[in-house]
């Protein structure tokens, strides 16, 4: 039996090193996730040295880290929040989810994976990284953007659409079968709905509750409510992720936002283990022989979800370069492929899966920041050689920020 002494050093050598990488990232602002990934390569099975004692209890942290990305989403946003992005953009969302799922549907399905793995790859193309963008966002200026709102508002049905998605994937990972896999959705719907009428009606009733001026308090009692309801969602084959989404959902006001504050470096940690994680579960040698798929799916994706943004925006009546940015800034992909490509690794159902996930958001992890920073001003130019005349002057209202940003760049 391995040592207390070996399992410290390892876990605190994994530790170590995702701090010295964030910090790495943080210094030339791109995302940690990639970097994140590579150190799981690295150290995972066919990796340059393989962990021993530390890789179960990192597995726990893994698995708590999807909780509280989830947990903390939900906290993002009110249950009167997610009611009116349904109602007045749900055509959006539609849009969103055929023009990008298909192309991952079909990819798994023309290398003979099967039906379920199509419908895992489908999700994983799907949905875009709410961490990323929203870091994007803020270190371009572009909160008080025309459209921002659009932006998030698809996110925001990204998001809750993982309510009803992943209950999906569960029950077909699991081999059930229809009767099992519609009265599992059924469950998930059920108690969804539940908690978005307790959140909207008694959301106050349950802040109240919840509420302490102590932080420890505060923050035993948010973790302890969120790990239980996971744990209870989990064992009715819904999803824990599901479940933790569900309760920030259901927290609003000042607890919310004194929970966001006591969880955040709790979710940055468990979170960045869970990518370790990932990464450890990939053996790097399966990756070259997936690397043209990943690219090719890369490259179809990144022009849908430029397509979802700029047809969004037009409709919420924002001008050609609003258009454009919104486009271009959803292109990264991120936790939330890794939470469903994670689930299908974990089942077995396909071992190339893995490998062409992983290949496919360090591609886009990386290649997102750069379409929202480049694609409006390329697609101006372009239209501008065609004839178009170019825009001169003050930008129209549309293009300009809501809120004024010091650090915000001069719009040209």
């Amino acid at each position: 039996m391995h040592s207390s002494a070996t399992f410290l050093i390892e876990f605190g050598a994994i530790i170590l090193g995702l701090g010295l990488l964030g910090r790495f990232a943080g210094r030339f602002q791109f995302s940690p996730i990639p970097l994140y990934l590579l150190a799981g390569l690295a150290f995972g099975e066919g990796g340059l040295l393989p962990l021993g004692t530390s890789e179960e209890f990192v597995a726990i942290g893994a698995e708590i880290g999807v909780i509280l990305l989830l947990l903390m989403l939900g906290l993002e946003y009110t249950a009167t929040d997610l009611v009116s992005n349904l109602k007045t953009q749900y055509p959006a969302g539609l849009v969103d989810a055929a023009l990008n799922a298909l192309p991952g549907a079909a990819m798994a399905l023309l290398l003979g994976w099967g039906p379920v793995a199509a419908v895992v790859l489908a999700g994983v193309t799907w949905i875009s990284s709410s961490g990323v963008i929203a870091k994007v966002l803020g270190d371009l200026g572009r909160l008080g953007n025309r459209e921002t709102p659009v932006i998030l508002s698809i996110l925001v049905l990204e998001d809750l659409s993982m309510a009803v998605y992943l209950p999906i994937i569960t029950a077909l990972l699991a081999g059930a079968g229809l009767a099992a896999g519609s009265a599992t959705l059924a469950i998930a719907l059920g108690v969804a709905g539940l908690v978005l009428v307790v959140a909207v009606r008694y959301g106050r009733h349950l802040s109240r509750f919840v509420s302490s001026d102590d932080p420890e308090k505060l923050l035993l009692v948010v973790l302890g409510l969120t790990l239980l309801v996971a744990g209870v969602a989990q064992q009715l084959q819904v999803s824990a992720a599901v479940g933790a989404f569900l309760v920030g959902i259901a927290l609003s006001g000042e607890v919310a936002e004194g929970a966001h504050g006591l969880l955040s470096p709790l979710r940055d940690l468990f979170a960045a283990v869970f990518f370790v994680f990932f990464g450890l579960h990939t053996d790097p040698a399966s990756i070259p022989p997936v690397l043209l798929p990943a690219l090719a799916l890369a490259l179809v994706t990144a022009g849908t979800k430029i397509a979802t943004g700029y047809w969004a925006a037009k409709r919420a009546g924002i001008s050609a370069k609003g258009r454009w940015r919104a486009g271009g800034t959803l292109v990264a992909r991120g936790e939330f492929s890794i939470v469903i490509a994670g689930l299908a690794v974990t089942s077995g159902i396909e071992p190339r899966l893995g490998p062409l996930a992983t290949a496919y958001v360090l591609i886009l992890v990386i290649v997102g920041p750069l379409t929202a920073r480049f694609t409006e001003p390329v697609a101006t130019r372009l239209t501008g050689r065609r004839g178009e005349p170019a825009a001169t002057g003050a930008p129209p209202p549309q293009d300009r920020d809501l809120v004024p940003s010091p650090d915000a760049p001069a719009e040209k």
